[in-house]
């Protein structure tokens, strides 16, 4: 088993006839899945997604791959494949295309709605090219066949690139589901026929690997959505990801079966749910829906509605409400359904939505209480069927954390895939298919690139750390106006402090040692501005440090006269 190591360098110049695979995103976290294959000079990309902020990113908004290692060569790039139209594959899509235009989209008919609608956003107009299950395409020097796998939203599709070098197989987010909702089954016969033709390369979804058995049936949780509208007195406020098609439509059938109308709430719930109902993936009975601001006509016994937030994001219409922060208004009685799965990394965010919306009086219905969720990924047992028919000759976990990939790569193993054959990587290792054998050459850049309102990619880590300083320590401030030809003090310094729990009062005892240093300094020669600011920040520090414990934001302000 082969795995990435710190000292990596740049990988050398493909060889020619080799296939090379670079995952920018997807590899040791869930989103940002992006992965680039390269033959000759040109260049086809599986999935382009976001990853969602964590407590210690205070003010990000998404976090993106980092395009650093093909920008220059994105005239090369023949298209982009989509595999599904979660935004941890779509996502960052508009910020790429932003840089151009021109590369074609390739995707099944609902992933290319949900993408064009959210281009429009951006005034995007992509090419874009439709497939469905079955078709084969050639994009470029790529032979590509597509294949249907099912998930937690409609028209997944795997995809199989065929070249020169051998074929390799992305299965995007799958599972077996043998009772699929849209009766839309993976399609394990079409997988085998690849294995006989030989898979060279699997890139296999990891997320449920550490997960034992199969995973349950999506139309199994319809029995717990019924007996929350059964018990319901009041209004029932299902939170759930904007794409979850099948998990709403479940959601609808309950509502029309227990006569209350629903509402969508926010703006993506409304647009992808739109688009769904007007491709007919969304079957919604007639009068089933209603306008949210018709609510208050309503008795709250036969409102549901349908929002985003499942994941605590802060924006988002739940947690808004969860801080009476949204018109509408939690009250004693409603109960909320949280209809998705737990991302790694949201629990935090998500149990304070919990116990904000619990403090209002809010019965909450999660998957630690009931059966209100299932997941879209295959687990342990589907993921042993699965390699058992495929037989790759190569296999790379991915789209998953480290002991996603791991637990993967064992299950591989065990069903006697060579270990010198499985590669663990992570984002940015180049992975060069070559007469049959994949190894790591290389590595490029792949860090995280951060959105922050309409800023992408200038927040540091330098940033982030400041922030975190920030809402940790507070930060204290000091004004000091001095002479500019002597360094001589003219007015301050004036202290000041805010969330760092040091009353501006208690600055009076180092305000006279800081005077002091400053005033020898100048005496010894010390003009420059950025000298005396180093001082400031060393006198403050060191009191703070001493008499505190503390490690504030210190914030010199000199004014030279």
């Amino acid at each position: 088993m082969s795995h990435p190591h710190p000292e990596l360098g740049a990988p050398p110049a493909l060889k020619e006839g080799a296939l090379r695979i670079t995952p920018l995103g997807g590899l040791g976290e869930i989103g940002r899945n992006m992965t680039v294959l390269e033959y000759g000079d040109r260049i086809l990309i599986v999935d382009c997604g976001v990853l969602f902020p964590e407590d210690e990113q205070p003010g990000v908004d998404l976090i993106l791959p980092d395009f650093s290692y093909i920008r220059d060569r994105l005239d090369k790039v023949d298209g982009i494949i989509l595999t599904h139209g979660h935004e941890d594959h779509i996502g960052a899509v508009p910020y790429l295309l932003r840089e151009n235009p021109d590369i074609p989209l390739i995707g099944s008919k609902l992933t290319l709605a949900l993408i064009e609608a959210k281009l429009a956003e951006h005034r995007i107009h992509p090419y874009v090219l439709e497939v469905v299950e079955g078709d084969r395409e050639r994009i470029g020097p790529f032979d590509c066949q597509f294949i249907a796998v099912n998930h937690s939203i409609p028209d997944a599709l795997a995809v199989a690139v065929r070249t020169p070098a051998g074929m390799v197989v992305a299965t995007g987010d799958f599972k077996m589901d043998q009772l699929p909702l849209d009766g839309r089954l993976t399609d394990l016969p079409a997988f085998a026929k690849l294995a006989e033709e030989g898979m060279d390369l699997l890139l296999v979804d990891s997320t449920n690997a550490e997960v034992p058995g199969f995973i349950p049936h999506e139309r199994d949780i319809s029995a717990a959505l019924r007996n929350v509208f059964a018990n319901a007195d009041k209004r029932i406020i299902v939170a759930s990801f904007a794409s979850h098609v099948h998990r709403i439509q479940q959601v609808l059938d309950a509502a029309h079966e227990y006569k209350r109308k629903v509402a969508f709430v926010g703006r993506s719930m409304v647009r992808n749910m739109g688009i769904a109902r007007e491709l007919g993936y969304l079957k919604v009975p007639g009068n089933l829906l209603v306008d949210v601001k018709t609510l208050d006509d309503l008795p709250d016994k036969e409102v549901v509605l349908i929002c985003t937030g499942s994941q605590g994001e802060p924006m988002a219409a739940l947690s808004r409400m969860a801080n009476r922060d949204h018109q509408i208004r939690i009250v004693e009685g409603d109960t909320v359904v949280l209809a998705s799965s737990l991302i790694p990394g949201n629990e935090n965010a998500v149990y304070r939505v919990i116990n904000g919306l619990t403090r209002w009086g809010a019965k909450v219905v999660h998957k630690g209480n009931a059966k209100v969720h299932v997941s879209g990924h295959a687990s342990a047992g589907e993921l042993l069927y699965f390699f058992n028919i495929c037989k790759p000759k190569n296999l790379m976990p991915v789209h998953g954390e480290w002991r996603h990939l791991r637990a993967a790569a064992d299950l591989g193993i065990a069903t006697g895939i060579p270990r010198n054959r499985v590669v663990i990587a992570e984002d940015g290792v180049c992975v060069d298919l070559e007469k049959g054998v994949a190894r790591i050459v290389g590595k490029v850049r792949a860090g995280y690139v951060y959105v922050d309102g309409s800023s992408v990619g200038d927040i540091t880590e330098a940033s982030l750390k400041d922030r975190r300083i920030l809402g940790e320590e507070g930060f204290i401030s000091v004004f000091v106006v001095v002479d500019s030809t002597n360094g001589k003090i003219v007015s301050g310094p004036t202290i000041q402090a805010r969330g760092s729990g040091i009353d501006d009062g208690a600055f009076g005892a180092v305000a006279a040692k800081l005077e002091e240093a400053l005033t020898r300094s100048a005496g010894e020669g010390v003009l420059e501005v950025r000298q005396i600011q180093q001082l400031v920040r060393r006198i403050i520090g060191k009191w703070v440090a001493d008499n505190y414990r503390r490690r504030p934001m210190i914030l010199p302000v000199v004014v030279e006269v």
